[in-house]
């Protein structure tokens, strides 16, 4: 996941492999843009290839994807980027890719927390690739992106993941707190640093999220659950007493042994009508 095997030569599937120390059954987004072979990427769609990135928009096109491609590259060597890989889920129609950019800033190295949602055709064929991440990071501001999905009254979270849903929604804290295990953590869309671990800082991080006159109600729009790890696709339109125009995100929560949730990773650039964000 996104890119099928099957359209990259034997070389560079044998670099992979030996990079990755394990047998290539898709190959990564960021491994199959750093090999060049654009026939490859573009195989890889089911049609035409299209994209959509929070700064670039929607990148429709064999012409446009290869420009984006090239841009990619040029960027991540100019900003010394170095990937780290964090989850992937994966069912027959679509995935869902988690990652960490750690990259050169302005007064030092950084990191980006990048998610990327893709659909999949009867082949395992792209159909299209959306990619979610916050400016915050790069910029230190916010950016509103408009919904890339319309909502779905048939999408739901299931088990522990819908009861975390209700519990936003509701702003709930006590009932949000109870849907994770007692040492699991929320990492908010601007990184490593903005981790709350345990019963308590998440209990401090879900008063304040809820502190602007009630929860946070989301559109669902779309979801990939392998069973280990569900991502929900949504789109954001209040804060509370807030109404906010509808912005594009997604959310992978991971549950643990217990069934409870270990992780919540959040990917989308709404800036909270809060005092702290």
């Amino acid at each position: 996941m996104p890119w099928s095997p099957e359209q990259f030569s034997s070389a560079v599937l044998a670099r992979i492999e030996e990079h990755r120390n394990t047998p290539v059954t898709g190959v990564p987004f960021f491994d199959g843009l750093m090999t060049g072979e654009i026939d490859a990427l573009i195989g890889s769609f089911a049609d035409a290839p299209e994209v959509h990135h929070p700064v670039r928009g929607r990148i429709k096109g064999a012409s446009a994807f290869a420009r984006f491609v090239t841009d990619t590259t040029t960027w991540m060597a100019e900003r010394n980027v170095t990937v780290e890989d964090v989850n992937f889920i994966v069912t027959p129609a679509g995935g869902v890719e988690e990652f960490v950019l750690h990259l050169d800033g302005e007064t030092g190295r950084i990191e980006l927390p990048l998610a990327l949602a893709a659909n999949l055709d009867e082949d395992g064929r792209m159909i299209e690739l959306r990619i979610y991440f916050s400016s915050w990071p790069l910029t230190g501001g916010h950016a509103v992106r408009p919904p890339l999905l319309q909502p779905d009254p048939d999408v739901h979270g299931p088990d522990v993941v819908g009861d975390y849903q209700r519990a936003l929604a509701a702003g709930d804290v006590e009932a949000a707190v109870a849907t994770f295990e007692r040492d699991g953590c929320v990492r908010e869309p601007a990184g490593g640093a903005y981790t709350h671990r345990g019963t308590a800082e998440l209990r401090a991080l879900y008063e304040l999220f809820f502190s602007n006159g009630g929860g946070i109600p989301l559109e669902h729009c779309a979801v990939t659950d392998d069973g280990r790890a569900c991502a929900l696709e949504y789109n954001v339109v209040a804060w509370g007493r807030t109404e906010l125009p509808p912005e594009a995100g997604i959310a992978v929560y991971v549950r643990g042994d217990s069934g409870k949730l270990a992780a919540a990773r959040i990917y989308d650039d709404t800036d909270p009508p809060l005092s702290r964000h």
